[in-house]
């Protein structure tokens, strides 16, 4: 896993590079770029490359944070510089699809852990904050 530094969504050159793209986009754009990426991840089915994965686990992470009292918080230096736009419910659902493929054991991103340890606490990150975004189908 080149560039990558820990376990959390925003701990790799690939996501950096997803947040940086983020920034200074239209609130529609970014809407649309964060929709695109849980696309590309629930269109690959079983297969889930590592770089789409990584950015989808970073834009479900982006999502989950604007759940109010979701507990999931971005570090200021991880995050966009600007605050993001309002968000549409269903990009939550979107979200928790592209993670559950993302979890799958055909994903890149699940067997290219070294360490198993970095594995489980990677995999229990990205269980949380599917968790946040809640069940499919169900709207707080």
């Amino acid at each position: 896993m080149h560039g990558t530094w820990g376990t959390g969504p925003f701990d790799s050159d690939l996501a950096a590079d997803f947040i940086d793209e983020l920034d200074g986009l239209p609130s529609q754009k970014v809407i649309e770029v964060l929709e695109r990426v849980f696309q590309r991840v629930t269109d690959s089915g079983a297969r889930v490359d590592g770089g789409d994965g990584t950015e989808a686990v970073a834009a479900a992470a982006l999502v989950a944070s604007t759940i109010p009292g979701s507990g999931i918080v971005i570090d200021p230096d991880d995050g966009p510089r600007e605050p993001l736009p309002e968000l549409p419910l269903a990009l939550r659902s979107s979200a928790v699809l592209a993670l559950q493929c993302v979890l799958h054991d055909g994903s890149q991103l699940l067997t290219g852990w070294v360490d198993s340890a970095d594995a489980a606490q990677w995999r229990s990150e990205v269980q949380r904050i599917a968790e946040t975004l809640g069940p499919i189908g169900h709207k707080r």
